[in-house]
């Protein structure tokens, strides 16, 4: 079903010490529609990712996924629950080629752990998720290819594709454009786009061209506080956020 709330966060807050750098934060990922965060460094962006995925503990506020309460629970607990993510970092195997990748991905998932004596090239479940995932990535042609030879906005759909291969409801993308060129950049834009219609997605994201490009919502931080909320015109047109953010006069 489209139109559905997904993930729902509401008063969301983190603090380290005196510091709050997620501070009473709420918004809602439908499916089918992309919400991006954006905001100067130390806005508190990455830090509510890891608050929406289990990375960090909540000081206080909750998460919820398909109805479900996984507000403290273990970022892999959330992610079988549907939940996939991407990190400013790239976090492939270098060594392996894409295809290991992507499988191991899959494999994450289906396995067993009593089936650990089988070959895992021998599942024809995860075989088939992880080539849906890279046909869906655009990676196919590279399958082959090794992880640490392609090039940078390979590597970052590689990233995607395994985030894919575990058939999340619910995707998190944490800078995915950072350090490409306009042309990777576009393919990933086109990429972000396809998946749209079948998940819920939050982008973090620096590149205001690409972020009003995809975005149907935006929600703007500043010192771990949310200042404006609401559609890419009505960003654009808050006098609030062109002082604090976007760096144009009222």
């Amino acid at each position: 079903m489209s139109d559905a709330v997904l993930l729902s966060a509401r008063g969301l807050t983190k603090r380290f010490g005196g510091l709050a750098a997620v501070n009473d934060v709420s918004l809602d990922l439908w499916r089918g529609r992309i919400h991006a965060v954006i905001g100067p460094n130390g806005a508190g962006k990455s830090t509510l990712t890891n608050l929406l995925s289990g990375d960090l503990p909540p000081t206080a506020g909750t998460v919820t996924l398909d109805g479900a309460d996984v507000t403290g629970r273990a970022p892999e607990a959330i992610a079988r629950a549907g939940l996939g993510r991407s990190y400013q970092k790239t976090n492939i195997f270098l060594p392996f080629t894409v295809w290991e990748n992507v499988r191991l991905a899959a494999q994450s998932r289906a396995q067993h752990p009593a089936r650990w004596l089988h070959r895992a090239t021998g599942f024809a479940a995860t075989n088939a998720r992880a080539g849906r995932a890279l046909e869906l990535a655009g990676l196919a042609p590279r399958r082959d290819a090794i992880a640490g030879t392609i090039s940078h906005g390979e590597q970052r759909q590689l990233e995607i594709a395994m985030t894919l291969a575990t058939e999340p409801r619910v995707l998190l993308l944490d800078e995915p454009l950072a350090g490409m060129g306009t042309a990777e950049a576009e393919r990933l834009v086109d990429l972000l786009q396809r998946l749209k219609a079948d998940h819920a997605m939050l982008l973090v994201e620096h590149d205001m061209d690409a972020v009003f490009a995809l975005a149907d919502r935006l929600t703007v931080m500043v010192n771990g506080q949310v200042i404006a909320s609401g559609t890419p015109p009505e960003i654009r047109a808050d006098a609030g956020v062109q002082a604090a953010y976007l760096g144009e006069e009222a």
